[in-house]
């Protein structure tokens, strides 16, 4: 039986063994997938397992993205080019670090009907899914994206690797059309204090947090009249593509899948 994990630290909130396992019995692989927290230094040992073929393939969450590039062998472009890794292949004897957070946010908001095109976006947060989300709004030609984080160097990192990005100080809120929390601010109910006054309405929150299902950042988007969406859908299609490239099969995405994920 084929092994397959998502690693991280906190791990806990994780449904993508309940997905990706669901997935695996829809298309009747003989194979496992559960989720492990790790330490840093523990990160290479498990890597070695891959490379041995005891473990097969995995995933990778908060805040491993970018601390597991040393242990590869070679990174896809998109992988390359934004620095972060959340799906592990092994092929051809090497470990591969692939990006499939970029496509997952394209597909889930062009599935939502929403135009990035010409807005303006706010991005609370510069951890390991944000390079993903500037490399993908990029490509959906949004007129401007801004980062806010709680430490200011790991903003400026972001805008040394994506010169054409603006930083703003924690807690300052420019003008924006969408506003993403990129955070993990909300993952134990955590509240992100806002300035609700600058808001105003006709804005569209999303949070890439799926569980819990609506955060204090959604409820606040949604008290004050805006549009609100969690990374669910961001969440399955990103493993939708991690599924193709360990089994060469496109899984279904339909009602039962996201019911499925409702459920917990």
């Amino acid at each position: 039986m084929k092994k397959y994990f998502v690693i991280g630290n906190p791990i806990n909130h994780s449904l993508s063994p309940k997905l990706h396992n669901y997935w695996l019995k829809q298309n009747s692989i003989n194979a496992v997938y559960e989720k492990i927290k790790l330490e840093k230094n523990e990160i290479e040992n498990f890597f070695l397992k891959i490379k041995k073929q005891e473990i097969n393939g995995c995933n990778v969450t908060v805040p491993f993205k970018k601390t597991v590039i040393p242990f590869l062998d070679r990174l896809s472009l998109e992988a390359e080019q934004t620095q972060s890794v959340n799906t592990i292949c092994f092929h051809n004897g090497n470990l591969v670090g692939h990006n499939t957070d970029i496509s997952g946010f394209q597909k889930a908001i062009n599935s939502l009907n929403y135009k990035i095109k010409n807005k303006k976006i706010l991005i609370l947060g510069a951890g390991g899914v944000v390079p993903s989300l500037i490399f993908a709004l990029s490509k959906m030609e949004a007129s401007e994206i801004t980062i806010s984080n709680r430490t200011s160097n790991k903003a400026q990192d972001l805008k040394n690797q994506f010169n054409k990005i603006n930083t703003v100080s924690w807690g300052e809120l420019p003008d924006f059309d969408m506003i993403i929390n990129a955070t993990s601010l909300g993952l134990n109910n955590e509240t992100i204090n806002l300035n609700t006054l600058k808001i105003g309405t006709d804005k569209f929150f999303y949070d890439v947090i799926y569980n819990p299902k609506e955060t204090n950042f959604l409820k606040l988007g949604k008290k004050l009249g805006n549009q609100t969406e969690n990374g669910k859908l961001m969440f399955i299609y990103q493993a939708f593509e991690a599924f193709k490239l360990w089994h060469n099969i496109e899984p279904n995405i339909n009602n039962k899948v996201l019911d499925l994920l409702d459920d917990d």
